[in-house]
């Protein structure tokens, strides 16, 4: 599918954010806890549920603070996750982080999906800290998602962050969306990928990349 240019400036707004721009986001919604209380609260009546009932009482709040929590992407940085742990390095070969836990909200049904994400890139000249492909992968899965757009934003944030020659990500996934409602799939898994420069441009770097990924891999069991 062709990304169009709104699409594609909105995700590259969404990877540039600056500290201040996601400092304001966070301020903004630690103001709305209690609308967002309120809501649940009317969300309980409208189940046909007691909220004032002893087991629902605090139920509202907690949903608040969960949901901040869950969603705590959106007020997170890359360029604050990364701190500046990229390094200068002449290591010429590919770098492969495998088997990253997710956790994410599809949103359309606003279920969780989850799996495991394997992030690769060949530096040039710069290595980025381990734990910081991890962060990075939470600055996206930490917010109402798609899956699909989840593995671009990715892609994109490694290779604003360190200039590659190229970045390759591999997404695997189970999406309550599909195994609590609607068909009741409890086996069907999701996989999408993304593959940025030389990833994209070279069969035998995708054909590794792949075969790293995949090799005796047995998957999130």
């Amino acid at each position: 599918m062709t990304t169009t240019p709104s699409r594609a400036r909105r995700r590259a707004e969404e990877i540039a954010a600056t500290h201040d721009e996601c400092a304001q986001l966070a301020e903004l919604r630690a103001d709305t806890v209690a609308q967002y209380t309120a809501l649940v609260r009317e969300q309980l009546r409208l189940l046909g549920e007691d909220p004032d009932r002893e087991g629902l009482q605090k139920t509202p709040e907690r949903v608040a603070e969960a949901m901040r929590w869950l969603t705590r992407g959106y007020e997170t940085c890359v360029a604050d996750v990364v701190n500046g742990a990229v390094f200068e390095e002449a290591h010429e070969s590919m770098i492969l982080v495998r088997d990253i836990e997710i956790y994410s909200m599809c949103e359309h049904h606003m279920l969780p999906f989850f799996g495991k994400a394997h992030v690769a890139y060949i530096p040039d000249g710069k290595i980025i800290g381990l734990s910081k492909v991890a962060r990075i992968v939470d600055v996206f899965a930490r917010r109402l998602q798609v899956q699909e757009r989840m593995t671009d934003q990715i892609a994109d944030a490694v290779m604003h962050a360190l200039e590659p020659h190229g970045v390759g990500v591999v997404i695997e996934a189970w999406h309550l969306c599909m195994m609590m409602r609607g068909v009741e799939k409890q086996n069907s898994k999701t996989v999408t990928s993304a593959v940025r420069g030389l990833f994209r441009e070279d069969q035998r770097t995708r054909e590794e990349f792949l075969m790293l990924v995949h090799g005796g891999h047995r998957g999130f069991e």
